[in-house]
């Protein structure tokens, strides 16, 4: 993968076609690809700086203490934590954190 290059406040991207986002609950970027291609797709707003994406953002991971979940919607630049995330912030909606450069 090539390395990720802040494209807005929110959002990275390393492929034309993925974008990401910095996830507060995971402490992780998610990725989402979108436009025509291989494999699953979200449909995006076109919109860096309030991304909507669709369906929701489903993201498993195995992590040294265990098995975790996190499962999103991304609206207007807000992220919808679902109830079955295993981290702090499931049932809140916040805002998008910006995206901090390494």
């Amino acid at each position: 993968m090539t390395a990720l290059r802040k494209v807005s406040r929110c959002l990275a991207q390393a492929e034309a076609d993925r974008l990401y986002f910095e996830c507060p609950g995971c402490g992780i970027a998610h990725g989402v690809s979108h436009g025509n291609g291989p494999g699953p797709r979200w449909g995006w707003n076109g919109n860096l700086d309030a991304p909507t994406f669709t369906p929701s953002i489903l993201v498993r991971y195995i992590w040294s203490d265990g098995p975790r979940v996190c499962h999103s919607f991304v609206t207007g630049g807000r992220i919808q934590f679902l109830d079955d995330c295993t981290h702090h912030l499931a049932g809140q909606t916040i805002d998008l954190p910006d995206w901090e450069d390494e």
